[in-house]
Parts: structure tokens; sequence; C-alpha cells
């Protein structure tokens, strides 16, 4: 199996630029190692977010939020579209979150003084389930808190058509860093394509969050990643889509937050319009009566320039 080694994944950016890692056919499995989003700077609660003792923190922008990559897809080209088979996510023995002074929405806040006023890590041990692994382990957060292991990929896609885009802010149709809890093993991810080989970036593995990721980190935790690759040719796509086993997801970024609602909302129904037969009409209406048509919220880091993720999801059993 081929693999990119967690030395080797320590990119900051979507750069067309990089020479690739890895060069796949389509179908092949591939595994990719990840760091946590602190590259390893987070060991214990002792390990306090304090910029100026972060290395790469005197950079602008901070080189945090290491990703794997490029992987060179043979057979890709500009206007076709990449699906990213996620097989397999372990994670490690623990991860952590950092809260502190000018960090997340209440970084400076008078009416939450104790969780602006210091640095804060919360490290969260990793317990292994029956089957002697973390796939079905347990986040332990507290003494009596304790929730399922639910991994996902944090940061993910492919170069960006024109700029070089970073891992830590980057964010568009062609992906980034935008926590998707969808983006899970068993799911499809379904990106367009904009230069040839397609240039493909994992990493940000977090054990479990929420929705919006309030603070601004989650439970992150190093990873090793599975993925396979496949091709359809010239179909480009507006925006990111997920594929799960019974529910069909657009993804939309942008500010303000109702731009990325109505837009998210709008790719789901030219995805049912396009692929599933459904006339402008009926698709205009199904999001609006479906009881189970739902909006996600999955990243929403107000303090930040970041723009809000919204995803629209719609079960496949009301797809006819």
């Amino acid at each position: 199996m081929k693999r990119i080694s967690r030395d080797q994944a320590q990119k900051f950016a979507f750069d067309w630029r990089d020479e690739p890692l890895l060069q796949v056919d389509c179908g092949d499995l591939i595994e990719i190692e990840t760091w946590d989003a602190g590259s390893g700077f987070f060991k214990s609660p002792d390990d306090k977010a304090i910029p100026k003792n972060r290395p790469g923190f005197d950079k602008h922008p901070p080189l945090a939020n290491p990703i794997g990559g490029p992987v060179y897809i043979n057979g890709a080209e500009p206007g076709d579209m990449l699906t990213i088979k996620i097989e397999d996510i372990l994670v490690g023995d623990y991860s952590w979150v950092a809260i502190g002074p000018n960090r997340g929405p209440l970084g400076q806040s008078t009416r939450w003084p104790k969780v602006s006023e210091k640095y804060t890590t919360k490290i969260f041990k990793h317990i292994p389930g029956p089957s002697g692994t973390m796939r079905d382990g347990t986040m332990q957060f507290s003494g009596d808190i304790s929730w399922p292991i639910t991994p996902f990929i944090g940061t993910i896609g492919v170069a960006p058509e024109r700029e070089v885009c970073t891992s830590i802010d980057g964010q568009g149709a062609w992906g980034g860093n935008l926590d998707i809890r969808d983006v899970a093993v068993g799911n499809s991810i379904h990106l367009p394509v904009f230069h040839k080989g397609a240039l493909f970036y994992l990493g940000d593995v977090h054990a479990s969050q929420g929705d919006t990721e309030y603070t601004g980190t989650a439970a992150e935790t190093c990873a090793t990643v599975r993925v396979k690759f496949q091709l359809t040719k010239r179909s480009r796509l507006p925006t990111m889509r997920i594929e799960k086993n019974d529910s069909i997801i657009a993804i939309h970024t942008a500010r303000p937050l109702e731009n990325a609602v109505n837009n998210s909302t709008q790719h789901l129904m030219e995805w049912l319009v396009d692929e599933y037969a459904f006339s402008q009409e009926d698709a205009y209406c199904l999001v609006s009566t479906c009881p189970y048509f739902r909006i996600n919220i999955y990243q929403m880091l107000v303090s930040t320039g970041m723009n809000f993720v919204a995803g629209a999801e719609i079960p496949k059993e009301y797809l006819g």
C-alpha cells in the first residue's frame, strides 16, 4: 500500500506547485498519517496555546493545521469530479482542545472571564473499544463524561484553480479547512478538479466535534487515514458534495451564515434536478416541506475571517 508518513505530512497550504508525494491510480488504497492541528505541540495540560511558545506561530499566517499531500491521481484533469471514499480513520491515544485570551468568540469576553483570563488546555484520553482499537473506542471528557470516538477529516481538498490557499484558513469549492463531521468513514466526498492529477491533500483529524466548532478547536488528534479515489470525467461540480449511505449533502462556505445556508440549499436543489430527475419546482418545494431536510452548520468561527460552512442534507429515500 502506498502511504505518506507523518514526517512527510507537514504541508501548510493547498499549493498546485508542490511536487506530489504519491502518484496513484483510481481504486488504489492509500494511507496518510496525519498530525493533529498543533503539529504535536499539545501533549499535556501544561502545553498552553501561547503564540510565542508555539513553533511556526511567528509566521503569517501561522504554520498550523498541517496536511499530507499532494497525491497525484492518474487520469484526473480539470473539469473532472474526484470522489474520495473514506475507508478508515484510526485516531491516536489522546486528543486536545485549547482556549484562552484572544482565542475563539469568548477570548475577550467580560461575561465569561474564566475562559479568557488564562490559557487552558484539556487533554482527552482515548480508551480502546471491544475491538482493541480506537475504531470503536471512547473519548473521556472528564471523570464521569465520555462518548464514542466519532472521527472525521477536518481539512481535505484539492489544489484550487488559480491561487495558493493555506491549510489553516483556506476554504472554497475545492475543499479546505471545513471541519465537516460527515467527512467520515464510509462516506464519499465529491470535489471538482482544477489541475492535472487533482493534487489531493488531507489532515486535521478530529476525534469528535459538535456543530460549529464553537471554541475554534475541537478534539484535535493525530490519525492514520485510508482512502480510495474514483474519477467521473467531464463532470465539474459547483461545490463539494458528500454522499452517505442514506443521504446526500451539498456544501457551501460563505459569510454571512444565511448566504452559506441559501447557497448550500440551492446546490442541493441543483443536484436533485441534474441527477435525480426532479423538476425545478419539485426540488424547490421538497426542501421546504420534507420534515427530514436538514441544514447542518459544521463550522462557524465567528472570531476569525473564515467563512461559515453549511451543508444541506436530504435522505435518499425521498429522492424517488
